[in-house]
């Protein structure tokens, strides 16, 4: 019988367990290509944003003689591999435990075997958050401690997945990965609906896909950056199909995972078979869950368009902004436009980021836009 435990960082009896280390999964670093295809989405919720991308999409096209391609167009957070390691380890080494991270960026392994080159990180495990396109929808899934010898082979075949699924794939493809003891595979987020194909839609998919795939997954996530009324759900839904639920990050800013696993593991190994294995899971809701989620989010979004200084991943946030132009070279926003040259709308959507990024700002804001969002 799975068993899943959570408890709370402002509650001093999770450290009655005495557990020895906390885990932290879910994270992405600059290596992590996040596809700016959600911006037409926008305009159902923002109205009053379609006049001004209509605008600059009929001059893209006089331009260049070609649609504006959203889908050829990402960008790449703040910290780099070291950094956001070091984020994730610093939280933990305060609450006195040892730390074991799981980087998992979008598709790409490498940011570990980046940090693999650094000693003190060789146990790092190999980890990913792969892209499954499934039946109009799409599932992230946490694959983590790949075997390295194996790890880019693995990918290979994870990558060539995601750019021309088929449905027929995804078991073999699964069970391949489960063949490993030290895999863990999670169902993360699974009631996010990242399309908007309709939240029922969605969410009826992730149970047939659950129950078609089962017993290749070893757990469903519980999110740092989702509301706790859906993470309820969530628990319900891995009680529902005796699965435990791990806590997942899914750090993309600065700030450090707001949900980590708690574990007696001495290294990532043994952490893998108390969730695979015997199914125990004990998840600690950090201090800054608490905090409303869209303040949160605002804080995130500052750090994505923040200038970081020397030490820090992107010197400029342009230079992290990349598209493949009509020739299909890849350029980044900063060869386009020098420093104040950027189109209104760009220089608008900075200038408020960073300003609701300031914290008694994003705070204000973050309250009214909760409307009372519950915890518990």
């Amino acid at each position: 019988m799975a068993q899943t435990l959570v408890r709370y960082e402002w509650q001093q009896d999770w450290r009655a367990a005495r557990p020895r280390s906390g885990v932290s999964l879910h994270s992405h670093t600059s290596c992590s290509l996040e596809r700016l295809d959600f911006i037409p989405r926008c305009r159902q919720r923002c109205p009053w944003l379609a006049p001004l991308l209509e605008r600059y999409e009929r001059r893209y096209r006089r331009s260049l003689g070609c649609p504006l391609d959203y889908s050829a167009a990402w960008w790449t957070p703040p910290l780099g591999p070291r950094e956001a390691l070091r984020v994730e380890s610093d939280q933990i080494e305060r609450l006195g435990l040892r730390p074991l991270v799981s980087i998992t960026d979008h598709d790409t392994i490498e940011a570990p075997l980046a940090l693999h080159l650094l000693s003190e990180v060789s146990r790092l495990p190999v980890s990913v958050e792969w892209t499954v396109p499934w039946r109009g929808t799409v599932f992230h899934l946490g694959v983590h401690n790949l075997p390295e010898p194996r790890a880019r082979g693995l990918m290979r075949q994870l990558a060539a997945f995601t750019a021309s699924p088929r449905a027929s794939d995804v078991e073999p493809l699964l069970d391949h990965l489960a063949s490993h003891p030290e895999v863990l595979i999670v169902l993360n987020h699974p009631y996010w609906d990242e399309q908007q194909c309709g939240a029922h839609y969605h969410a009826a998919m992730a149970e047939q896909f659950l129950a078609r795939y089962r017993r290749w997954i070893h757990a469903l996530e519980l999110n740092g950056l989702r509301p706790w009324k859906e993470n309820r759900r969530v628990l319900d839904l891995a009680a529902r199909y005796r699965l435990p639920a791990v806590a997942g990050g899914d750090r993309h800013g600065c700030e450090p995972n707001a949900l980590i696993n708690l574990s007696c593991a001495a290294d990532f190994n043994t952490f893998v078979d108390e969730v695979r294995c015997r199914r125990e899971s004990s998840i600690l809701v950090m201090k800054q869950y608490r905090e409303p989620l869209p303040a949160r989010i605002l804080a995130a979004v500052a750090d994505a368009v923040g200038d970081r200084q020397q030490g820090w991943s992107g010197v400029r946030w342009k230079d992290r902004v990349f598209f493949r132009d009509a020739g299909g070279r890849v350029r980044s926003l900063s060869e386009c436009f020098a420093a104040g040259d950027e189109p209104f709308p760009i220089r608008l959507f900075v200038l408020l980021a960073r300003v609701g990024g300031v914290p008694a700002v994003r705070h204000t804001v973050g309250w009214i836009l909760a409307g009372g969002e519950e915890f518990a």
